[in-house]
C-alpha cells in the first residue's frame, strides 16, 4: 500500500493563549488513574500499513553517511536493519533529522562485536553507542526491547496479519512515545512500515500518544516536555486527549532529575525553535514551574495571542532560532545567558544605546573604548514597542561606559538569581494562585559558563582584547561553546533584536 500524494495540515498552536494566567501545581496522578483510563480508552488499532518510501519521497542519499554506514555493517553481517523514530518522520517531512536511530535483529552483544568503537550504554533501556565518522549513532536491538513492557501494552490485541516480523515491528512501536514517531524504515527494501496510524496523524499536523496520555506519561514523564518540544519544532498541534493530560500531569515532570530537565530545555531552545517552545511551555502551564522568573515576566506585562515583535523576550528567542537548526544547534549557556540577560532589561529597563554598546562590548572581548565610539553613531531607531528599552538621554561616553559596566554586573547578578533556590521560589510571589516552583536545573558548571560570555566586560587594565573576525557563524565552534563565537551570535541576536530590518523598511 502507497500514498501516492500527501498534503501536510499547517495548522498550529503555538498563538493559542491559554484559559488561565495560573495553574496550580497538581499531585502527581496515582498508578490507579493510568489504569482506569487505560480501561476507558478505545484499544482499536488503526489499520497497519506498508508505504512505498519512494513513493513518499525518501532516498538512501538522505541518511547521514555515519548511518549509512553502520547499517551497511549490520547488513552485510545478515541482521535486519531499520531507521526508527523521529528521524523517519523528519524524512518524510523534508525536515532535516536532528539525528538517526537504528534498530535491528541483532543482540546488543553482536552489535559491539561489529564496531571496534562501540559501548552499551543504559541500565533500564540500554543501546548500542556506535562511534563512526566522528559522530555517535544509537543503536538498539529487538531483542532488548521485548524484554521491557508496560503493563498496559500486554491488553492490546496484535493487527490481523501479521508474521513473526510483523509482529516484532508492531511491538517495538507499540513502546514509541508519539505515533509520529512510531514509523520504521527499511531503507534496503524501500518500505515504511506504519503500525500505529503516524501517517495519518503526520497529515493532520497532531502530537498524539501511542497508548493512553496519561498511562504514557506516568511510564516516561519526560515525554510531556517531548510533546512540546515535538510540537514546538514542526509547528502541529497536541491532540485534545494528550493535551489534557499533559496539562493535567505537568508538576510530574519535577520528578526528573536535573541534567534530564537541562538536556529537554536545551532540545526545546537551542535546536532553532525556542519561541515556539516557549509559547508552549506558557500555554501548557509548564514554564512558571521550569522558568518562573519568565513566567511572572509573562503575566507582567501581559501575553498576547498574536505579539507581532512587542514581547522582547519572545524576539530574542524568534532572532536566535533564525541562526540555528537541528543540526546546527548551540551551546546551552548561551540561551541561558539570553534569558538572564532579558530579565536584567525587565527588572530595569536601560537605553537602546547602553544595551547597544554592552552587546558591542560582549562581542569584541571587553574592548569598552570601541563599543562605545561605535554606539554613539548609531543612528538607526531602536525597537521602541519593547518596554525593556528607554530613549536617549545623550549620555556621553564617560556616562555610557559606567551604564555599560553596571549592566554587565547586573546580568551576572541576574544569573546567581536564577540559580539561587530561593530566589527562584519567590519568582511567582506577587501571584498567590500561580505555582510557588523552587527548581534550579542550572548546574555550577554551566551558570560558570555562561557567568563567562559577560565576564569580559570590566574595567580596563591594559588586557588583549579577543573578538571573532567575520559574520559568518562556526556551528562547530558555537555548540562546544567557544567564547568567542557565543559572545559573537549573543551580540547579533540583541542587535537584531533592537535594530530590526523590518522596522527599517516600516520607516523608509
Amino acid at each position: 500500500m502507497a500514498i501516492a500524494t500527501l498534503k501536510f495540515a499547517s495548522r498550529s498552536n503555538l498563538y493559542i493563549l491559554r484559559p488561565t494566567p495560573f495553574q496550580c501545581i497538581r499531585k502527581v496522578v496515582p498508578k490507579s488513574l493510568a489504569l482506569v483510563d487505560a480501561e476507558a480508552w478505545d484499544k482499536k488499532i488503526p489499520a497497519w500499513k506498508k508505504l512505498s518510501s519512494k513513493e513518499l519521497g525518501l532516498r538512501r542519499s538522505m541518511i547521514a553517511g555515519p548511518t549509512m554506514k553502520v547499517l551497511n555493517m549490520l547488513k552485510d553481517k545478515e541482521y535486519d536493519v531499520y531507521l526508527v523514530g523521529g528521524c523517519v518522520r523528519d524524512l518524510i517531512l523534508k525536515q532535516i533529522p536532528k539525528d538517526f536511530d537504528i534498530i535491528t535483529s541483532a543482540d546488543l552483544k553482536e552489535v559491539l562485536r561489529t564496531f571496534p568503537r562501540c559501548e552499551i550504554v543504559g541500565k533500564k533501556f540500554p543501546i548500542c553507542h556506535v562511534h563512526m565518522g566522528g559522530t555517535i549513532v544509537e543503536v538498539s536491538s529487538f531483542n532488548t526491547a521485548t524484554r521491557k513492557s508496560n503493563h498496559f501494552h500486554h491488553d492490546i490485541e496484535a493487527p490481523s496479519g501479521c508474521d513473526k516480523e510483523d509482529y516484532l515491528r508492531w511491538r517495538n512501536c507499540l513502546k514509541r512515545d508519539f505515533t509520529i514517531n512510531g514509523l520504521m524504515f527499511d531503507p534496503y527494501a524501500r518500505i515504511v512500515y506504519d503500525y500505529m496510524g503516524g501517517m495519518e496523524d503526520i497529515e493532520k499536523a497532531k502530537v498524539r500518544t501511542v497508548v493512553p496520555a496519561a498511562s504514557s506519561f506516568q511510564e516516561d514523564c519526560a515525554r510531556i516536555l517531548r510533546a512540546i518540544r515535538i510540537a514546538a519544532r514542526l509547528g502541529f498541534s497536541i491532540s485534545s486527549e494528550t493535551a489534557h493530560s499533559v496539562k493535567n500531569l505537568s508538576s510530574s515532570v519535577l520528578r526528573l532529575d536535573k541534567g534530564r530537565l537541562l538536556m529537554e530545555m536545551n532540545y526545546m531552545l537551542a535546536y532553532g525553535s525556542g519561541e515556539a517552545s516557549l509559547r508552549l511551555l506558557w500555554k501548557f502551564g509548564l514554564l512558571d514551574i521550569l522558568l518562573p522568573f519568565q513566567a511572572a515576566y509573562f503575566v507582567r506585562h501581559g501575553f498576547r495571542r498574536r505579539d507581532k515583535r512587542t514581547n522582547m523576550l519572545l524576539s530574542l528567542f524568534y532572532n536566535l532560532d533564525k541562526l540555528l537548526a537541528p543540526n546546527r544547534p548551540c551551546h546551552s549557556s548561551l540561551w541561558i545567558g539570553i534569558l538572564a540577560f532579558h530579565k536584567t532589561l525587565s527588572d530595569q529597563p536601560r537605553e537602546a544605546s547602553v544595551v547597544a554598546a554592552f552587546s558591542l562590548a560582549v562581542h569584541n572581548g571587553g574592548n569598552l573604548l570601541e563599543a562605545v565610539d561605535i554606539a554613539r553613531r548609531i543612528n538607526k531607531q531602536h525597537n521602541a514597542r519593547f518596554p525593556e528599552l528607554l530613549d536617549p538621554s545623550g549620555l556621553d561616553a564617560e556616562d555610557l561606559e559606567e551604564e555599560i559596566l553596571d549592566l554587565a554586573d547586573s546580568v551576572k547578578g541576574t544569573l546567581s538569581q536564577m540559580t539561587t533556590r530561593y530566589l527562584v521560589s519567590q519568582a511567582m510571589a506577587d501571584y498567590p494562585q500561580a505555582p510557588h516552583s523552587d527548581l534550579v536545573f542550572i548546574p555550577l558548571g554551566m551558570y560558570l559558563k555562561a557567568l563567562s560570555i559577560f565576564d569580559c566586560v570590566k574595567v580596563n587594565s591594559g588586557k588583549k582584547f579577543l573578538s571573532k573576525q567575520g559574520r559568518k557563524i562556526d556551528y562547530g565552534s558555537l555548540v562546544q561553546g567557544e567564547l568567542e563565537e557565543i559572545r559573537h551570535v549573543f551580540a547579533r541576536i540583541v542587535f537584531d533584536t533592537i535594530y530590526p530590518l523590518r522596522l527599517d523598511k516600516e520607516n523608509s
